[in-house]
């Protein structure tokens, strides 16, 4: 068995069920194969996850940085790295998904993550982006905030006029939706 065919399901798996709700006979069954197979493939589910979550994260981490080095000066660049960071996340749903279950406490037994993954990366775009952000903003919570609106819009949409919810796969309200971020982005930034 092939250790990407391995990995393709497994990352499927936790994204949808979580760390927690995975099993590794969920994964085998989802291939067709035994336990032992998975294992000697990608490793035990612990394995599995670690690798889900760094190859979520490398992704996105090259998209990030090829954004970075592409930025336009001045206040654009939060804009610019701010729709890259939407538009990798709404192509990339399997990422989103096993960040959701981690920020509900799922795998809460696996530490060091956001450390690992997180904290580099936003380091790095803090450091891009601090010489537009006024003294009186915090950029940690400025990128925090954008972070937590990217993903609570991928999860739950938004409340539409008058009744229902608008969804990330409607164009009108990604586009909407883009729109207030970089008014929010002018707010913190004026």
């Amino acid at each position: 068995m092939e250790q990407s065919a391995v990995m393709d399901v497994a990352s499927r798996m936790f994204a949808e069920l979580g760390y927690d709700g995975t099993s590794l006979q969920l994964i085998a069954d989802a291939l067709g194969v035994g336990v032992d197979e998975v294992v000697a493939s990608g490793g035990g589910k612990r394995e599995l996850y670690l690798a889900a979550m760094r190859r979520a994260f490398e992704e996105e981490q090259a998209v990030m940085r090829a954004a970075m080095d592409d930025c336009p000066p001045g206040r654009e660049c939060l804009h610019h790295l701010t729709d890259v960071y939407l538009d990798f996340q709404l192509e990339h749903p399997i990422g989103h998904a096993l960040w959701m279950h981690r920020w509900v406490l799922d795998a809460i037994d696996i530490g060091g993550l956001e450390d690992e993954f997180s904290r580099p990366q936003l380091r790095a775009v803090a450091r891009k982006v601090k010489d537009q952000v006024p003294t009186d903003v915090n950029v940690s919570y400025l990128l925090g905030t954008l972070i937590w609106c990217v993903h609570g819009f991928l999860g739950s949409g938004v409340m539409a006029r008058g009744q229902g919810v608008r969804r990330a796969d409607d164009p009108t309200a990604r586009q909407e939706f883009r729109a207030h971020l970089h008014q929010l982005i002018d707010k913190m930034l004026d």
